[in-house]
């Protein structure tokens, strides 16, 4: 009886020290902010993304294999202002996970903690994919990873207090190698400040805001709507009175309306990796602006 009894107190310790010492499961819904828990967690995190740098974050299919993942989510991480809005409800909905729901801690955006661009002054589905919160492709300014990484170091730390020491030495670490990243990237990228430049869609408002980057024009009409023959013309006539330096699209993008533009304005065609994934380079958050930088400044020549 008493080796039965001493058998059973060694499974029970055996399995709360495996509880103890299981990672977080993190469900993140774009690519750089699964490659910034990484950074944060560690050896503490098993961190899975929901979408990658070819997709249109705009539109995902609310997968079951999705739905799985998200059902045995400990920590939800979004970018949010309803980026996502058309997949991540239905996806919650389904997985049927209570600590991951809006409002929770294990519910996390990212736009809550930065200053949003370009917020609507008005609401009106005539005016094409307009997110009420503003602007949300938040990643394209480092400045905005900075402060979404120590907010995310605090969430970490408030889910899982058992690591909470551990998270914030990692954070310590990163926001140190981050801001000297930071420097460094906007010294490099000094002469690009006051380049006229066309987007193909408006994803990089922010990224203009950092750099300095003066937009000219878009070549979609309206957010999220394809651009027509017509509306390219057009294009093409404004910068016979606005010339702009280059085009530039995210790696998500077809490449048929910039390459267009390019040929016929004579100027270069630049698709940007937009998140870590989206070029062969950008493997990481480092190596994601260290790949934008050089992109922009080659085709700024």
């Amino acid at each position: 009886m008493k080796q039965f009894i001493q058998v059973i107190a060694l499974s029970i310790f055996l399995m709360a020290s495996q509880a103890a010492n299981a990672a977080l499961n993190i469900f993140a819904c774009e690519p750089e902010w699964g490659a910034l828990a990484q950074e944060l967690g560690g050896d503490k995190v098993t961190v899975f993304s929901a979408t990658n740098a070819l997709q249109d974050v705009h539109h995902i299919e609310a997968k079951p294999s999705l739905v799985a993942h998200l059902r045995k989510a400990d920590l939800l991480v979004c970018t949010g202002s309803e980026l996502e809005i058309g997949w991540l409800p239905v996806l919650l909905r389904q997985a049927g996970n209570e600590k991951v729901l809006a409002g929770k801690p294990a519910n996390f955006e990212a736009a809550h903690y930065v200053r949003m661009l370009e917020v609507p002054t008005r609401l009106d589905r005539a005016d094409g994919d307009v997110h009420p919160g503003g602007n949300p492709h938040i990643q394209t300014d480092p400045r905005n990873i900075g402060k979404v990484a120590e907010a995310l170091a605090q969430r970490l730390a408030e889910v899982d207090a058992a690591n909470a020491t551990f998270y914030q030495g990692r954070y310590k670490d990163f926001d140190q190698r981050w801001q000297n990243a930071i420097k460094r990237w906007q010294a490099e990228a000094a002469p690009l400040k006051g380049i006229s430049i066309v987007v193909q869609h408006k994803g990089f408002p922010y990224l203009e805001d950092w750099l300095g980057l003066k937009e000219i024009t878009t070549l979609e009409p309206k957010p999220g709507v394809e651009p027509t023959s017509a509306h390219l013309v057009e294009v093409l006539a404004q910068l016979q009175h606005q010339p702009a330096k280059m085009v530039i699209r995210a790696a998500y993008n077809s490449d048929r309306p910039s390459q267009w533009l390019s040929e016929r304005a004579k100027i270069p065609a630049v698709a940007l990796p937009f998140t870590v994934g989206g070029s062969e380079r950008a493997k990481d958050l480092f190596s994601l602006f260290d790949d934008t930088i050089q992109r922009l400044l080659e085709a700024s020549k």
